[in-house]
């Protein structure tokens, strides 16, 4: 099963694009930081991670202020020339 859940902040965001076939397509970066427990240790953690959004997702997260927290869903992938995973958006809810 290959699928993410991670509350983080929108950090940046590039403008809206479009494919050759029209579809919206918004590339951006998330941030997260929390504490965990790991081996019986509170550990803080730090995460930046590549975002990409497409079809009215993109559109909706276009219009959304850098900074704002959100819960994301969605899976990674690598895209075809790149050699890091990119969290791709299936839905997302501001946190409450």
């Amino acid at each position: 099963m290959n699928q993410l859940v991670l509350s983080a902040r929108i950090s940046e965001a590039n403008g809206l694009r479009y494919t050759p076939a029209g579809l919206p397509v918004l590339d951006f970066r998330l941030e997260h930081e929390s504490e965990l427990m790991e081996a019986d240790q509170q550990r803080q953690v730090k995460v930046a991670i590549k975002a990409v959004a497409f079809g009215s997702l993109a559109e909706t997260l276009a219009r959304q202020a850098i900074g704002s927290n959100w819960i994301f869903t969605g899976f990674l992938a690598t895209p075809r020339n790149g050699k890091h995973a990119v969290l791709h958006i299936q839905s997302f809810e501001q946190v409450s």
